[in-house]
């Protein structure tokens, strides 16, 4: 009973919060429910080999989770669990009210440069773990979220939301598939 009070209230606010644990480390993730679609709440903090902690700080990890380049971050998602594509995110955005307020509705309440912090209306979370370079430097903690998609261009890049401190809106942009940025998964 308890579970179908908790499914109508999730239906009616089109967002809603539980909680995951993924059996391969143990690692437990707030999930929540935007629209009709179950986000994992915080970034995968899997540690697979070529992932990194934001600022090579294994200290970050904690915080932020860790950092994939694009071909890792088609198979870090847990079982029952995958990666979002374009499609997804363009929904993810209209769920939450459109492009040009997402980043604000979708952003931590702290964290963010300058307090720039966002209203976390829908429980996602967002948290500005920033990313690596092909370089292999670190750039934009407490400045950024990029959460990859699945989906690649025709050009060879691939797909991620941007959501920044400056401002209020998210948008899905395309880059190198050799950067290291976050990984937010959503239920199979």
């Amino acid at each position: 009973m308890l579970r179908l009070l908790l499914a109508i209230s999730c239906i009616l606010l089109l967002a809603c919060s539980e909680s995951f644990t993924d059996p391969r480390d143990g690692s437990s993730y707030k999930v929540t429910h935007i629209g009709n679609v179950q986000w994992m709440a915080e970034n995968l903090s899997y540690d697979m080999n070529g992932s990194s902690c934001p600022e090579g700080d294994k200290r970050n990890c904690s915080k932020y989770g860790r950092l994939y380049i694009w071909e890792d971050a088609q198979k870090a998602c847990p079982e029952g669990w995958r990666l979002p594509d374009s499609t997804d995110f363009e929904k993810l955005l209209a769920d939450v009210g459109g492009a040009t307020t997402a980043g604000r509705a979708l952003k931590s309440t702290s964290g963010w440069f300058k307090k720039k912090n966002g209203t976390d209306d829908f429980g996602f979370g967002a948290i500005p773990a920033g990313f690596r370079k092909a370089s292999g430097a670190f750039d934009g903690i407490g400045g950024y979220a990029h959460f990859w998609s699945a989906t690649s261009t025709p050009d060879g890049l691939a797909y991620y939301i941007l959501v920044e401190f400056g401002g209020e809106s998210a948008q899905l942009n395309a880059y190198g598939k050799d950067e290291a940025r976050s990984v937010r998964c959503i239920k199979k």
